[in-house]
Parts: structure tokens; C-alpha cells; sequence
């Protein structure tokens, strides 16, 4: 308490330059927390982008051989079948959900006299949630019936949407013709960010169950297939199964990874999020200088408040003090400058945050990186570094006052 009166006295003695002072910290904690957030609002934004194309999936393309096999040549194409993905599924204990994907890339659709050419999809129901294709409200993703009893429904990206029927209309229920045969749709999808793609972006896709797809176009294999494995971390041996599960089948070498073509997003995720969080490290390294050159200024003052008060700190010695009081007295007082300037410099900066938050700015350049983030890990990282310099720049100055000569102390003037 004694220590706190002495900083209080000092505090008003020193008004301007301890004012000054402790707005430096306080604009230093204001820009690593500026820093942080914006790299925490660019990281949680990516992320969703990233994970918005689906969340832990396998996305997998045939290939063709590139060992000879059995007597077969290098270079057989190896095409799988919604046959064989269907005994994968009940064999491959590996992998949770699969589905064919059939694409017929560049499609008319009609209604009322309006034509668009867009992307028809043929995929099964799970195909929709392992893809986030969320339905707007009213609407539905394809069903098991939908694709038992091959019916004519159709589910649509919000883009194909907003260019066919209107920005904003509920088409839910409406016919289009695809191919000159009618379509009910029976879903719009959920507006998203989509930041990964493998054939276009979901908001310009249509998707129609499969067996209708198979039954309309004459299509046996399909493009590609999407699984998801039921464990994230055992995605390498899913895709082995899968390929040696191809192997087997079309009698060709169980090691000849070129059969078949594996996008493993579990990982490119993962990869991406740590490029992510490097770029909010170097990001937090930018503020936390500004922070350190506040903390050389406090430091200097500190040096200078030990200057003046050499004869006081003569007196204290000369009487008894130890030195291990006088150098928590200045720790203390370095540590009061710092956290006073530094809660300023929280609040300046969460202030800053929610004014951001309050723009009513809505454009792709805010939509692709988010807005600033602060969240509680922010909050414990700044108090460490904050903490860190308060001790840092109070130690030096108060050790050096612990090694002041009594006696010469007394003569100072």
C-alpha cells in the first residue's frame, strides 16, 4: 500500500510526462490487439470458407495404371461404378458415407421461356451434407425416395436462383425443364463462401438424384466420388482401402497409387489453417514492437525516476531498507505504468473492434476477410506480453537503484 501512496505522489508530480508516457503503452496494447483480432476475424473467415465446400471429406477421380499387372499393360484406364462405390461402403469399414458424382457440365434449363446453361450434379442424399449444402428455409436436399423412385426433383444453388427466377424468390415447388423433361424444385441452397471448389462453385450447380441423372443421360460411371472417413486422422488408410478395394476389383498392382486421384481436404485444411495462424503470429509480432518501443519509453523513465530519487533511495538504504524492497518498489510502479496504459489500451482497442463491427459495411472484400475477432485467447496473450514488458522494464532500472552507495546517495544532490 505504501508503495501504491509513493506511484500516487509520484503520479502527480510527474502528470505530463507519466500521461504521456502511459499513452504510449496504451496505443502500443491498442494496435497488438488491432493486430490480433484482424488475424483472428482473417482466420475464422478462411476457415469457414475453406470448410464451407464440405468438412472432413476425401474427394477421389479415377485414374489409369502406371505399373504393368497380371499380364495388363501400363496405362489401362480404371473407371469405378456406383456398383462398386455402393461395395465399398459395405466393405470398407474405413469409410462412413460415400456417393458417386455425376457432372454434365454445361446444361440448358428452361422455364417460361427463360434458358440458362448451368452444371447438372447426379449424387446421392448424403452427397448434400458432406458438401454444406445447406437448403434455404421451405426447401429440402434430395431424399432416399427421391432417388429410389427416380423422381424428377431438382435442387438448386442460390446463384442459379438469383439468375433464373429472381433475387430472392422462393422457387420451391416451381417446374423447370432439364433436357426438355420437367423438374420440380424442391430447394435453394443456402447462400455461403465458398473458397475451395474441384468443378465450380455450388452456388452455379443443380443436383438431381442420381438414379434420375443415370436414367436421363445413359451415364455408368461417374466423374468422381466424395466419402468421408469416420475418423479424421485415419483418412491416409481410407484411401488406401479404397484404392486397394480398386486393385482387387480390376486386378491391377496394389501398389500403383496412380489408379485412382485423391484430394484429401482434411489435410489441405489443416495446412491452410497453420499458414493462417503464421500470418497471425507475424501480424501479432508487428503490434507487439509498437508495444516494446512503449515499453523502452517506460524503461527511460524509470531510469530517470531512479535518477531523481537517488538521495530517497539513500535515505531508505541508510536506514535499513533492503534491496530487495527498493527494487519491488520500482517493479511495482514500472508494472502500474504499464497495466494502467495498457487496460487504456484494451479498451481503445475493443472500442475500435465494436465500431468496426458497427459499419454497415457489406461488400466480397469484407465478406473474404471477415472482421476483427477478439476472443479470450486474444485477451491472455495480451496480458502476457503486456505483463512481460511491465517486468522487463521495470527491473533493470530498479536493480540498478538497489546498487546505489548509501553514502554517496546521501551526498547527491
Amino acid at each position: 500500500m505504501h508503495a501504491i501512496l509513493e506511484y500516487y505522489h509520484e503520479l502527480k508530480k510527474e502528470k505530463l510526462r507519466m500521461v504521456l508516457t502511459m499513452l504510449g503503452v496504451c496505443w502500443g496494447m491498442a494496435n497488438i490487439i488491432l493486430m490480433l483480432s484482424v488475424g483472428e476475424g482473417l482466420y475464422r473467415e478462411l476457415q469457414r470458407g475453406l470448410l464451407s465446400m464440405g468438412k472432413d471429406i476425401v474427394v477421389v477421380w479415377p485414374g489409369q495404371t502406371s505399373k504393368a499387372y497380371a499380364g495388363f499393360p501400363v496405362g489401362r484406364r480404371i473407371r469405378f461404378t456406383t456398383e462398386d462405390l455402393n461395395r465399398i461402403a459395405g466393405q470398407v469399414p474405413l469409410i462412413e458415407e460415400i456417393s458417386p458424382e455425376f457432372i454434365r457440365w454445361s446444361e440448358t434449363i428452361k422455364d417460361n421461356g427463360h434458358n440458362m446453361d448451368t452444371r447438372i450434379t447426379g449424387v446421392l442424399p448424403c452427397w448434400g451434407e458432406m458438401r454444406s449444402m445447406v437448403p434455404e428455409a421451405g426447401g429440402r436436399f434430395i431424399n432416399e425416395m427421391d432417388l429410389k423412385r427416380k423422381r424428377r426433383v431438382i435442387f438448386i444453388g442460390n446463384a442459379v436462383r438469383d439468375k433464373f427466377f429472381g433475387s430472392g424468390v422462393n422457387p420451391v415447388g416451381r417446374q423447370i425443364k432439364v433436357s426438355d423433361i420437367p423438374f420440380t424444385v424442391i430447394g435453394v441452397m443456402k447462400k455461403k463462401m465458398q473458397t475451395n471448389s474441384y468443378s465450380g462453385m455450388d452456388e452455379n450447380r443443380c443436383s438431381i438424384p442420381a438414379s434420375t441423372y443415370s436414367t436421363m443421360f445413359n451415364q455408368k460411371y461417374p466423374n468422381n466420388a466424395v466419402f468421408r472417413p469416420v475418423d479424421r486422422k485415419r483418412s491416409e488408410q481410407a484411401q488406401d482401402a479404397f484404392r486397394k478395394f480398386l486393385a482387387s476389383r480390376y486386378k491391377c498392382d496394389p501398389g500403383d497409387d496412380s489408379i485412382a486421384n485423391f484430394w484429401d481436404t482434411i489435410k489441405s485444411v489443416e495446412t491452410q489453417g497453420k499458414i493462417l495462424r503464421g500470418i497471425q503470429i507475424f501480424m501479432g509480432i508487428i503490434g507487439g514492437l509498437t508495444l516494446i518501443i512503449a515499453g523502452i519509453g517506460v524503461a527511460n523513465i524509470m531510469y530517470v525516476t531512479v535518477k531523481e530519487r537517488t538521495r530517497e533511495i539513500g535515505i531508505k538504504m541508510a536506514v535499513g531498507a533492503r534491496p530487495v524492497y527498493i527494487i519491488s518498489q520500482f517493479v511495482l510502479e514500472a508494472l502500474l505504468t504499464v497495466g494502467i496504459g495498457g487496460a487504456l489500451g484494451i479498451a481503445l482497442g475493443k472500442g475500435m473492434i465494436a465500431i468496426v463491427w458497427a459499419l454497415p459495411i457489406e461488400n466480397e472484400v469484407m465478406n473474404f476477410i471477415g472482421r476483427p475477432v477478439y476472443s479470450p485467447l486474444l485477451a491472455l496473450i495480451s496480458s502476457t506480453i503486456l505483463t512481460f514488458i511491465g517486468l522487463l522494464t521495470g527491473v533493470f532500472p530498479a536493480r540498478k537503484a538497489s546498487m546505489v552507495d548509501p553514502v554517496e546517495a546521501l551526498r547527491y544532490e
